[in-house]
């Protein structure tokens, strides 16, 4: 018996040994940390732990185990969650979606500004309790009742269940206002990333619902705004960056989109978007609407690849607004309220930003543009993690906070 043990363990051990090895060179050959980057060692090994922890997740996928995102979001949820006694938090169920309502504990003289949060994770991770101490924050230092919306998610459910769990859970809210001591001449919608991107595809679905308290204003930092041209510089610029690399996405996209991995080329490239389309749509997801200083001189457009019709029946519905609210309509657009677009220097989607901020100015929405230049996907999750924590993570919540408490 003590034998057939101490097998089992010696495998185990060059197993372990065996993917941190196979996982440090991947890493080491491909990943790129910037130079802008504050503390870029940090970055290194918090990419590392990550790209280690998605390789097991793949590891237990394959042995019957558990999925790959299950595993990850098991682990974020052991995190601790900081219970703060200025905000009471309330666990509730929208239908079937879950939701947790943050209420600052002081009295207050009258209803206040409301917050509905969507939180960010590539349609994979992400989570209530992993966002909850950035709920706790935002609902304290704004002095606002927020709602955060726990999303249902791959690997179960699959587009465009975000974005209609979003947008019933905020209808839910909006109709119960006065319960929640809300002022309905104040609620802004806000996300992270995919919630980002999330939070434009809502506030474009209530425009012209005369039903509901009118958004007023939306927040979105660093958002997905397409999933059609992935040749913008920043997709080519930051295409290895942590957290969010330009592979992994491709791969995200796939999964929420049921779209074959075998396309992930076609993907990549633009071979999917007939010519009649991108007639239409390159005047606004054209690599030519990026200013110049974010530009390269070893940038060179060559997109879209030519058409492939098999492709496109694979992928068109990548073109639909649910899933690439910049492509909604100029009438659309120009309803909207006004904006706080937050960008990232290092961010493969830094060039999504700079497109629906331009896309909504356009149509003469007001946008305020925060750009961080030092920082990338994700690091706002990172904000209190204390010596895990960036000056980026902290710049990028302080810049909202200030936003919102002028709203």
């Amino acid at each position: 018996m003590l034998t057939w043990l101490g097998v089992l363990l010696a495998a185990v051990c060059v197993l372990s040994l065996g993917v941190n090895a196979w996982v440090l060179r991947e890493h080491c050959l491909t990943t790129e940390i910037p130079s802008t980057i504050s503390h870029p060692l940090k970055l290194w090994t918090l990419f590392y732990g990550l790209l280690l922890l998605l390789t097991w997740g793949d590891i237990f996928e394959k042995l019957g185990i558990c999925t790959m995102f299950k595993f990850i979001r098991f682990l974020h949820d052991l995190l601790p969650i900081r219970m703060d006694p200025q905000v009471a938090v309330t666990n509730l169920r929208f239908g079937s979606v879950p939701v947790r309502l943050f209420q600052p504990t002081a009295p207050s003289s009258g209803p206040r500004r409301g917050i509905i949060f969507y939180h960010g994770g590539g349609t994979t991770f992400g989570s209530l309790d992993l966002f909850h101490n950035l709920c706790s924050f935002l609902a304290r230092e704004t002095d606002s009742v927020l709602l955060s919306v726990g999303y249902r998610k791959l690997p179960d459910h699959h587009s465009p269940i975000i974005m209609k769990d979003c947008l019933n859970a905020s209808i839910h809210f909006l109709k119960a206002l006065g319960t929640y001591g809300v002022d309905p001449a104040r609620v802004v919608l806000c996300g992270e990333s995919v919630g980002g991107g999330t939070v434009a595809m809502v506030t474009q679905s209530l425009v012209g619902r005369s039903d509901l308290p009118r958004i007023r204003a939306q927040v979105l930092i660093y958002p997905i705004a397409q999933a059609v041209n992935l040749q913008l510089p920043s997709f080519q610029q930051n295409q290895n960056v942590p957290f969010l690399t330009r592979k992994f996405m491709a791969r995200l996209v796939c999964n929420y989109m049921t779209i074959h991995h075998s396309w992930h080329h076609a993907l990549v490239t633009g071979s999917f978007i007939p010519p009649e389309a991108w007639s239409k749509y390159k005047k606004w997801l054209s690599s030519d609407n990026i200013p110049k200083r974010f530009k390269t001189k070893s940038h060179q457009p060559s997109f879209p690849a030519p058409f492939n019709e098999a492709a496109y029946l694979e992928m068109k519905h990548l073109l639909d607004v649910e899933n690439s609210p910049i492509l909604a309509e100029d009438e659309v657009i120009a309803q909207l309220p006004e904006a706080f677009v937050v960008s990232c220097g290092n961010d493969i989607l830094r060039d999504d930003a700079l497109l629906y901020r331009k896309r909504l100015e356009d149509q003469g929405v007001p946008v305020t543009w925060h750009h961080v230049e030092d920082g990338f996907h994700g690091s706002v999750i990172l904000f209190d993690k204390k010596h895990l924590s960036f000056p980026c993570s902290q710049e990028i919540m302080n810049a909202v906070v200030c936003y919102i408490k002028g709203i």
